[in-house]
């Protein structure tokens, strides 16, 4: 005999609408927005994770810090922000708009590379020279690593005397592609990209992180985020050995 409720609706069709709506849910992609920075070892650190969890769906969406913090600000649905800067996230949970506080992930670091020029030998006074007619950083109003930047070049006492030089990219990435393609012979970037695959092959001089402030990372859960399984899980996977192994190789200073 079929059960059911007071109302007559039936206990075992009720049973098959909610094992319908969990693999709907269950399905439900997880919107992450990261910084440029994190291109090339968030690509690692998707398949570590993929391995153990086949039927995720992380969708990545890389650009400034400055410019996705505002997005999700104005309601873009992200479940995850992965910041250059960790007052990004900071002030998401001062609007209201995180479901934890934000953690730090890693310390990010600043250096000179070239395409064109042996940017193992180059100091930043020599962005003073004549064959140097471009240099690229990301955009400092926005981007997190074109503040570094700048601030290098300040200390350095370097900055007011290369102004026509600058030409600033919308995030650290495109200040890279710069200098990759020979629209800067020069270009400040971070680390992480310097040892990425198409850059690794060329050499890099490290911007003394004494010139700068410390640049720490940070990553919240947004509310979105926060009815979302998957996207906890993955929050949490972002805590483990394996994952600080990876932004390591990149070059990124990890919490202890």
């Amino acid at each position: 005999m079929l059960l059911r409720f007071k109302s007559g609706f039936p206990v075992a069709a009720l049973a098959l609408l909610i094992g319908f709506a969990n693999s709907l849910y269950a399905s439900e992609p997880v919107r992450v927005a990261a910084a440029s920075s994190l291109r090339y070892a968030f690509s690692d650190i998707l398949k570590l994770y993929q391995a153990s969890h086949p039927e995720a769906d992380i969708q990545v969406i890389y650009g400034s810090s400055g410019k996705m913090s505002t997005q999700i600000l104005n309601g873009a649905p992200y479940d995850i922000f992965f910041s250059a800067d960790v007052a990004y996230p900071e002030r998401l949970k001062e609007a209201g708009l995180t479901s934890m506080d934000p953690e730090i992930y890693a310390t990010g670091r600043i250096v000179m590379w070239s395409n064109t020029m042996d940017a193992g030998k180059l100091s930043l006074d020599d962005l003073n020279s004549e064959a140097v007619r471009r240099i690229a950083i990301a955009q400092p109003a926005h981007a997190p690593y074109g503040r570094l930047a700048k601030e290098a070049l300040q200390s350095a006492g370097v900055w007011d005397g290369i102004q026509d030089k600058l030409v600033f990219g919308e995030n650290i990435a495109h200040a890279a592609q710069m200098a990759h393609s020979g629209a800067a012979e020069v270009a400040i970037i971070a680390l992480s990209l310097a040892k990425a695959p198409g850059l690794a092959s060329h050499d890099y001089s490290f911007v003394d992180g004494n010139l700068h402030n410390p640049l720490n990372q940070g990553f919240v859960v947004t509310l979105r985020g926060g009815d979302n399984p998957e996207a906890l899980a993955f929050a949490g996977f972002m805590r483990t050995p394996a994952v600080n192994s990876v932004l390591i190789d990149y070059g990124f200073i990890t919490p202890e």
